[in-house]
């Protein structure tokens, strides 16, 4: 035992002291033998002296650090007898006179002794005991003096391994890091450790470069403490990443490093999970012999250990190897056998790995195979376990704390769901495929409040949203206002967004089925995962929809690109469609070649007008042609003629997946010759059916407020010709734009109130505070023009997407300075001061949406583009908005159209384009004003090819609802 500064305390004399430190040593060098040698021995001389509670004290101690030799050498059984031994003497000598300072010590032990016995639980499969088990520490905790929190970080990391050996990744995930922010430095023992579990959970994750910088910095650590046997263990997680990447050559290198390791040090535990790795190597490289003699000697191993839940996991692989080699009751055996185990320790999401498992194999023998009449039986059963599993993981999702973690769990769901959706393709059960789309169209709900949890999870174990108010370290500012302060505030800007389960979506008021009920059923009574929340929506809502022939189109990526639609508004009807994924993707990479790329700056910009197709009239034919073979059923086409010729134009609503959301839906070629959907309907987007629920804004109607013009506000810290300069030129330079300013100053109010048309431009007070303000006031339109930073999609967190206002660096919010100035970002549209103050509020609150939005900016509604919408333009709709009108991909200005394409000064594209769509929202009908006005620029388009008339402008417009 040591003191604060790491030095050796005096407890029970020099023979018995030294004793401990030679141990200890031994431990930190991996020599578990040696260690173990020296605990016996001291153990032998400790019960020869006469009984006293001193003396059953000291042998609770030595016991205590035998267990922790133990646990590290695997020996589980062993490990699980010192500790009882331990456990009992600390009883018997519970009530015994002790001073402070020895009742302290007493207590420490017993803490260590709580932690020790939970993590034998948990390595032996018994999880619930395990949870009991800390949960007896944590009501210990409170009488142990732990000014530095030591023992508290040991327990929370106790807590988290829990959470992982449940599968319970985010809720791990989130743990951890919060845990790792408030550990002292002082315990330097926990830290390293908890930075290998976030390693851990991030590799298992598919987050594989975070999980490399976490293992490194761990290893550092571990360095630093002269820890060799965790420095040991490192290899074999590094070696599990290997693998996850797909390295298998460094893997298999690594991994048989570290079995050699292992198996010199005796740590039985350790080398039984790199069996059960390189078995699995082993089978990948079609080494089925050595497959199986690996997967055989891991079991063993696992099984003298008492590790069941490894042991399920080994035999779950041998499942796998003897499907390969054609064994089918081996099969069957073995993962029944690995289920059963799973089941019984409550380890639902391993449950559900198992019923993928034999889906696949279902599948795969379906391919393999003729079933004759027994094929329709055979899909049915491999559905009923597929597609019950695929929403359970998909669900899983809603434990993760940041949108970028959900986004990379969700590529390994993805898979799975993939499978449903064949299957039921398989079936040709267009009912099924319906409410597959629908299902997966719903899209997640912002959760403002609690983490949502599993059905079995209890409320004691969810992690609220943002931190409690009772943990949050709170300072007074100015206004006496609580505040986040230090490391609290840093967290705060750094926390993601929470989501919860959809709604139910209900397919018909008549009869109250919601899609995909049985399944969804099924799933959270197998693997006790809420699937979708308690509140229903239905899957269109048509009340509003008499005026007009309208169809509602929804699409959903699942390896192919599927497609729903059902008429409304007079018309009858619905339908489905599938894009095979090849020619998906090969048009969505044409269109992806024509587009300025984000990132790519002032190149990008060259590069689509010098050889983007949308800069040239016949390249531009011809993607359009491509886009809508691979995209557009014909079977709808001709719908839309049949309802146009007998009701007049249709309303297309479209709900793009994340793949198809910057496709410009108006340009596609529904036909031979060149008619353009643009030609037959008018279009519309629409954002996730999630969102219905929960639009925060009870409006009056009508509203008489002012229109809100934010015109190309001044950004602090850069000039004019900066990246974050003017769009839109010098003020006052714009005729166009000065009388369209002029018009709202004639027509009524206007925020800003500026005396002369120009001062509406470029002004230096327009920042979040004076918006709040004046949206809160009321108004019944705002119209922002100026610069939008995309957030990237790769990192999947859309919210992270940012518009420029005038906000100096002292700006409170949610998103970090750039340089001298604070950007607004969508998740302070959504998020408010929740995360920032006790008394926070939402940001629908705080910046109440009008009707009718313009977002006229680089991607300003790219958040359909994730897998999460939660950008701007969908934070507007979620304040209340009734339409947004956004852009798909990066603006060119009317400066680049002058720069890069020897457009005429006195032409300006973007202005043009800026008038129609402040026209279209003083319009009854905002939708069709701003498509009549894009089939003039096509009709221009078409007829002379001019580049200022081309679709690389307008066509990234569209509107947005819910």
């Amino acid at each position: 035992m040591t003191d604060g500064n790491n030095a050796p305390v005096q407890l029970y004399g020099e023979l018995f002291d030294s004793g401990f430190a030679k141990a200890h040593e031994h431990h930190m060098a991996a020599e578990f033998g040696a260690a173990c040698a020296v605990y016996d021995e001291l153990l032998n001389l400790a019960e020869s002296l006469e009984d006293s509670p001193d003396v059953r004290f000291l042998r609770a101690h030595l016991l205590a650090d035998l267990t922790s030799v133990l646990l590290a050498a695997s020996d589980l059984p062993r490990a699980e007898d010192t500790n009882e031994r331990s456990r009992a003497l600390l009883d018997s000598i519970a009530s015994a006179p002790m001073g402070p300072r020895a009742r302290q010590l007493w207590l420490e032990i017993l803490l260590r002794t709580m932690s020790a016995r939970s993590a034998v639980l948990s390595d032996t499969g018994r999880l619930d005991e395990a949870l009991a088990c800390l949960d007896e520490a944590a009501g210990t905790l409170p009488r142990f003096d732990d000014p530095d929190g030591l023992r508290a970080a040991e327990l929370g990391l106790n807590r988290v391994l829990l959470l992982m050996a449940r599968g319970e990744w985010g809720t791990a995930e989130e743990q951890a890091t919060l845990l790792l922010s408030t550990t002292p430095e002082t315990a330097a023992e926990t830290i390293p450790r908890l930075l290998t579990a976030l390693g851990a959970i991030c590799c298992a994750t598919g987050r594989y470069d975070p999980a490399e910088d976490y293992f490194a910095r761990a290893e550092d650590g571990f360095r630093a403490l002269g820890d060799t046997g965790e420095r040991q263990t490192l290899l074999a997680h590094r070696a599990f990443l290997a693998m996850e990447r797909g390295e298998l050559d460094q893997a298999e290198r690594l991994f048989a490093e570290a079995s050699a390791l292992f198996e010199r040090q005796r740590q039985f535990g350790d080398l039984a999970a790199c069996e059960q790795a390189r078995s699995h190597l082993a089978g990948l490289r079609g080494d089925t012999a050595g497959a199986h003699d690996l997967m055989t000697a891991s079991l063993e191993r696992f099984a003298q250990l008492g590790a069941s839940v490894a042991a399920a996991d080994t035999m779950l692989l041998g499942a796998q190897h003897a499907y390969e080699r054609g064994d089918i009751e081996q099969m069957k055996r073995l993962s029944q056998e690995a289920r059963d185990v799973y089941q019984a320790r409550e380890i639902h999401e391993r449950c559900a790995q198992v019923d993928l498992m034999l889906a696949r194999t279902l599948e795969d023998n379906l391919n393999r195979t003729d079933h004759g009449d027994h094929e329709r039986a055979s899909i049915d059963t491999a559905l009923s376990l597929a597609l019950p599993a695929a929403l359970a993981l998909a669900a899983a999702r809603h434990d993760f704390v940041t949108a970028h973690a959900r986004n990379q769990w969700l590529e390994l769901a993805d898979d799975a769901m993939r499978l449903a959706f064949r299957l039921a393709v398989r079936r040709q059960d267009q009912g099924l495929l319906f409410e597959l789309v629908e299902h997966r169209c719903a899209g997640a709900a912002l959760a403002l409040g609690c983490a949502p949890g599993s059905v079995a999870s209890s409320t004691a174990d969810r992690a609220p949203g943002f931190p409690d108010p009772a943990m949050k370290a709170y300072g007074e500012d100015d206004g006496g206002t609580m505040t986040l302060g230090s490391v609290a505030a840093e967290a705060a800007v750094s926390a993601g967004l929470r989501v919860a389960p959809p709604p139910k979506v209900r397919m018909s008021a008549e009869s109250g089925r919601v899609a995909l009920q049985e399944y969804i059923a099924a799933a959270e009574f197998r693997y006790r995962r809420r699937i979708v929340d308690e509140e229903e929506v239905p899957f269109w809502n048509t009340d509003e929809l008499t005026s007009r022939p309208v169809v509602q189109v929804r699409l959903a990526d699942a390896g192919d690109l599927f497609m729903t639609w059902t008429w409304a508004g007079g018309a009858r009807g619905f339908g489905t469609g599938r894009g095979a994924a090849a020619e998906v993707a090969g048009a969505i990479r044409e269109l992806a070649a024509a587009l300025p790329g984000a990132g790519e700056g002032a190149a990008g910009m060259r590069r689509a007008f010098e050889s983007g197709a949308l800069a040239d009239h016949r390249a531009e034919r011809q993607l359009a042609q491509t886009l809508g073979e691979a995209l557009w059923p014909e079977g709808l086409t001709a719908q839309i003629r049949q309802v146009s010729a007998r009701a007049g134009r249709p309303l297309v609503r479209i709900q793009p997946s994340p793949r198809v959301a910057q496709v410009p839906w108006e340009l596609l070629a529904v036909d031979n010759t060149d008619t353009r959907l643009l030609d037959l309907a008018d279009v519309v987007t629409t954002a996730p059916t999630s969102l219905r629920r929960q639009r925060t804004a009870e409006r009056p109607a009508p509203d008489p407020g002012p229109v809100v013009l934010v015109l190309d506000p001044r950004v602090p810290g850069f000039r004019a010709d900066s990246p974050l300069g003017s769009v839109l030129g010098p003020p006052g330079s714009d005729p166009e734009l000065l009388s369209l300013v002029q018009r709202h100053l004639d027509a009524g109010a206007v925020e800003p109130s500026p005396t002369t048309p120009a001062e509406a431009f470029r002004r230096t007070d327009l920042d979040r505070d004076w918006l709040g303000r004046v949206l809160r006031k009321g108004a019944r339109r705002l119209m922002y023009v100026g610069h939008i930073s995309g957030a990237p999609v790769v990192g999947g967190q859309s919210e992270d997407g940012t518009l420029h206002l005038c906000c100096g660096p002292e700006t409170v919010g949610l998103t970090e300075p750039v340089r001298t100035h604070r950007p607004l970002s969508a998740k302070d549209l959504l998020l408010g001061t929740l995360p920032l103050r006790g008394d926070g509020e939402p940001g629908a609150l705080i910046w109440p949406a009008p009707p009718r939005v313009a977002l006229i900016g680089c991607e300003s509604g790219g958040d359909l583009q994730f897998a999460e919408s939660f950008g701007l333009a969908t934070a507007m709709l979620h304040s209340g908005a009734e339409l947004v009108t956004a852009t798909r991909w990066i603006l060119p200005t009317s400066f680049a159209f002058h720069r890069l394409a020897d457009v005429p000064e006195s032409v300006r594209p973007l202005s043009e384009l800026i008038v129609a769509v402040d026209a279209a929202h003083e319009d009854r009908d905002p939708v069709h004003r701003l498509g009549r006005w894009q089939r003039e620029r096509l009709a221009r388009w078409r007829a002379d090819g001019r580049i200022e008339h081309s679709p690389l402008l307008w066509a990234a417009t569209t509107c947005i609802v819910v």
